[in-house]
């Protein structure tokens, strides 16, 4: 007896879409806050997707951007600020 439907190729991509776009609202999101998990997390995102085969290939490129660039906000106020964590 099977109790979830099985995957095919084009819920595979439907996923690949869902993590395409969630990489780009993380990577938005992390730009104001939590940076330092949301980055990652955006990037790690973006990379499945890609390799999945996404259809919003430039979502998950754009989310990738977003990820690498909340690390580089991070490290820019840890220069300034000599510490972690950065208040505005």
């Amino acid at each position: 007896m099977q109790l979830t439907a099985p995957v095919t190729r084009r819920t595979a991509v439907r996923d690949a879409d869902g993590m395409a776009v969630a990489s780009f609202i993380l990577g938005l999101l992390g730009l104001l806050v939590l940076n330092l998990f949301l980055g990652p997390i955006a990037i790690v995102l973006a990379g499945v997707a890609l390799w999945r085969g996404t259809a919003r290939r430039g979502r998950a490129l754009l989310g990738m951007t977003l990820g690498v660039a909340d690390l580089l906000v991070l490290v820019a106020f840890m220069q300034v600020d000599n510490t972690v964590s950065w208040s505005f």
